[in-house]
């Protein structure tokens, strides 16, 4: 069986490779390096950089399957692929990979539910697997609700990206979002790290997705000369060097599918602070430390992870008795991923 890649808003550059650094891209080209011989979906066929892209008019029923990102058009895009294959059953995989709490209203929840029930669903995390079931369950007809299929595997991380770790001169806290949106709650974070910066000098880094880089509230951050604000690194290394020099960061998020890029974060040796909320938990180990439920309790948290990260860093290292990075890998590798997403295509589609 071939593979093909459906994600809506994907960019192809002028060079041939999936553009932009949001978890959307990144999850593509992660497909396109499990999957060598993968395409991807676009609105005119041609050869990128290693992969084709093919209108999914000329998706082909009877070799392929369809990773579907936009679960929400899953029937649509089997009706497509059945009319234009002259009746041949067409294969899509949903992959869930944003919380389901993202959806608001009734018709789109009603939507992702039959998706799930009439496709094979995988999810980027446990939790984002149970959420697929309870709105299935909840939502679905019970004989439709029976045939759901649901894998789950934590998206994880490469650690062979991890650079040696620097010493900055002054603590760097990261926002650690390309998201100014309000699930993302900055207005928390802002708080948080302006009265910690009263206390001690920190800088504060955040690396915003271009649409949220010129809104009217990073132009606000922006005005704080303690705080950088800028676009997403061009490159993976570039990414990975910011890591190694920053301290800490602080995580305000209501709400994850998984949690990626705190994940990477804590991969490469930063210190993560977060709120004492399910997702969050579910990327820790138990009795983790750094885990606030007020705006107070985070200050003080922050203010002690950057004025003695050594001190931090080495309660981590004994709640799990290793190097906590190294826990983080072991956990959150993303050889995992390729392993069951291989296996779930395998299984769910019989192929070779």
């Amino acid at each position: 069986m071939k593979i093909a890649i459906k994600c809506e808003g994907i960019t192809i550059t002028d060079t041939g490779k999936v553009g932009g650094h949001d978890a959307a891209a990144t999850l593509v080209r992660r497909f396109l390096r499990i999957f060598p011989e993968a395409s991807v979906i676009g609105h005119a066929a041609h050869r990128a950089d290693g992969f084709d892209v093919i209108p999914l008019e000329f998706v082909d029923a009877a070799d392929t399957v369809v990773i579907n990102m936009d679960v929400l058009d899953s029937t649509e895009v089997w009706r497509t692929i059945f009319r234009e294959s002259g009746g041949l059953q067409p294969n899509i995989m949903n992959f869930v990979w944003e919380p389901v709490t993202i959806l608001q209203h009734r018709v789109e929840k009603s939507v992702f539910a039959l998706s799930c029930a009439l496709f094979p669903t995988f999810a980027s995390s446990e939790r984002t697997a149970s959420e697929v079931r309870d709105i299935v369950n909840k939502r679905v007809v019970s004989d439709l609700a029976s045939l759901q299929r649901i894998g789950w595997v934590n998206l994880g991380f490469r650690p062979e990206h991890v650079k040696p770790r620097v010493t900055p001169d002054i603590s760097v806290v990261l926002y650690p979002a390309i998201y100014l949106s309000p699930r993302k709650r900055p207005d928390l974070f802002r708080t948080v790290v302006e009265k910690v910066h009263a206390r001690t000098p920190i800088k504060v880094e955040m690396r915003l997705q271009e649409s949220h880089l010129i809104s009217e509230k990073a132009m606000s951050f922006s005005q704080l000369n303690w705080v950088w604000v800028g676009p997403l690194t061009a490159e993976r290394s570039s990414y990975y060097e910011a890591l190694a020099h920053t301290t800490a960061f602080l995580a305000t998020a209501e709400e994850e599918a998984y949690g990626m890029s705190y994940v990477e974060a804590m991969g490469a040796g930063v210190i993560g602070i977060f709120p004492d909320l399910p997702w969050a938990h579910a990327l820790v180990p138990e009795g983790y430390p750094f885990v606030y439920t007020s705006a107070a309790e985070a200050e003080d948290m922050l203010y002690n992870v950057v004025t003695d990260p050594a001190a931090a860093r080495k309660r981590l290292d004994d709640l799990v008795d290793e190097p906590f990075p190294q826990w983080i890998s072991e956990h959150h590798s993303d050889d995992a991923f390729d392993r069951e997403v291989q296996a779930a295509v395998r299984t769910w589609f019989a192929t070779d």
